[in-house]
């Protein structure tokens, strides 16, 4: 007898379909990969990072393969927050998609006005707050490593909206619980972990570093056996918090290795530019694990890792 598997989960106060999202940055705003990847199939789409103006990014090149996933340092180029709501959200919203929209500033003053503008429409299922991006020179990891400016920061948008707030932490920060306590004692209902790893890539032929900007952020399978162990430590210290894992899941057994270390969901990125339906294959793979294992609620698995 085949074992029914019930897929749907809770990030805090919101229920997925499924454990499994698109990660920003990877999959567009979620309607570019429709013919390999429908959006409403997934637990939720994460859109790439919005900004209150369109923002080009940074310079060329910008994306290198290294022997184990890819370094990037696109710079959170977007189209910005008032092209996504009247060219983007509408067909999302009419697909039924889960949208978690990733939210960027320079300073606070542009992560409010990205989010007040998205207060303006319906169809969005939560903000995913970007304060650790690597390849930028102002926002980003400057909330994320410093626990006080993380607190404002979170305190503020707050106040704003009554949709969940996710946090979107930097395995860079030097002190990670430190800035994971910040921002649920703000008011963050869940945290999305881990960003990437600035690192370096070196052209050996020109002597330059491979991208233009020099660092970069480290993604895809190199990452995965530390972000388990980021999330295993954040559940370990704070096990109420809902939290969304990523870090180089490819397989259905990937996605429960986050699981077992404590999240409740995970989100799939790197995967996706080596194979567009990886997100679709992951919740296909997922699900077949649980059958051979005689899971009938994925929620079993969240946070049983057994520690010897």
């Amino acid at each position: 007898m085949v074992t029914v598997v019930q897929l749907a989960t809770q990030v805090g106060s919101l229920t997925l379909r499924n454990p499994v999202l698109a990660a920003s940055g990877t999959f567009g705003y979620g309607l570019e990969l429709v013919d390999f990847c429908p959006p409403e199939a997934l637990g939720g789409v994460v859109t790439k990072g919005l900004s209150p103006r369109p923002r080009a990014g940074n310079p060329t090149p910008r994306i290198v393969e290294t022997p184990a996933g890819m370094i990037n340092s696109i710079g959170l180029q977007n189209i910005g927050v008032e092209a996504f709501c009247t060219q983007v959200l509408p067909a999302l919203r009419q697909r039924g998609a889960t949208v978690v929209v990733n939210v960027f500033g320079e300073t606070e003053e542009e992560y409010a006005t990205v989010v007040e503008r998205l207060e303006r429409e319906d169809g969005v299922a939560a903000y995913e707050l970007n304060v650790s991006c690597p390849n930028v020179g102002k926002g980003g990891m400057e909330f994320g490593h410093d626990p006080s400016s993380l607190d404002l920061l979170v305190r503020m948008l707050r106040r704003l909206t009554r949709r969940p707030l996710w946090v979107k932490l930097s395995p860079n920060a030097p002190h990670l619980l430190a800035v994971a306590e910040a921002a649920l004692a703000a008011g963050a209902d869940a945290l999305t972990l881990v960003n990437t790893f600035r690192a370096l890539a070196i052209d050996a032929k020109k002597r330059r570093p491979a991208v233009a900007t020099g660092f970069g952020g480290l993604s895809g399978p190199a990452i995965k056996p530390l972000a388990l162990r980021l999330v295993w430590e954040v559940h370990r210290a704070f096990p109420q918090a809902p939290l969304v894992g990523i870090g180089g899941v490819l397989t259905g057994e990937d996605a429960v290795e986050f699981l077992l270390a404590g999240a409740c969901a995970v989100q799939v990125g790197t995967a996706t530019f080596r194979n567009p339906a990886a997100c679709l294959e992951v919740v296909q793979q997922l699900q077949a694990f649980c059958q051979r294992e005689g899971v009938e609620d994925v929620r079993e698995l969240i946070g049983g890792l057994r520690w010897r």
